[in-house]
């Protein structure tokens, strides 16, 4: 829904600044292929009222301005600082799988990283973000071409 839109740009774009996320949850199903997705799997963040939270923690001493706003089609947002950004972030996944289970479906699982550069980009840490492993609520394999045996090209 709507607030887990909102919750997953601002979990997104907090990756991207020296900002610290306390509490990050995520779902625990994979309910979209990766057919459009435009970021990792699991890199997102969810939310339920009086439950589960995004929560961010700013430990630098500058001050943090957290704009969003709803376009014609998108949401859009942007953190801003009084001071330059400093470093730079890359995230990125790795380490992802897809496994079958004994009770015939299907379970992702990746890690979320995150590179820091400094200003001159040189790369000054390699970090880990979060774990996944999620029920895949779709068929992951694609089915053989009609007219044409599996495992045929």
């Amino acid at each position: 829904g709507g607030l887990c839109q909102l919750s997953n740009l601002i979990y997104w774009m907090t990756l991207h600044t020296p900002l610290t996320v306390t509490e990050r949850w995520r779902h625990s199903y994979d309910v979209f292929p990766d057919s459009h997705r435009t970021q990792p799997f699991g890199s997102g963040a969810t939310v339920a009222y009086n439950y589960i939270d995004l929560q961010i923690r700013n430990d630098t001493n500058t001050d943090f301005q957290l704009l969003v706003w709803v376009g014609d089609t998108h949401l859009h947002g942007e953190w801003r600082s009084e001071r330059p950004a400093q470093l730079r972030y890359e995230i990125y996944e790795a380490g992802h799988r897809i496994t079958r289970e004994w009770w015939g479906g299907y379970l992702r699982h990746n890690v979320i990283r995150r590179k820091i550069y400094d200003g001159e980009n040189n790369l000054v840490a390699d970090e880990l973000v979060a774990e996944n492993h999620a029920v895949m609520m779709y068929e992951p394999m694609l089915p053989p071409a009609k007219n044409e045996p599996f495992g045929h090209h």
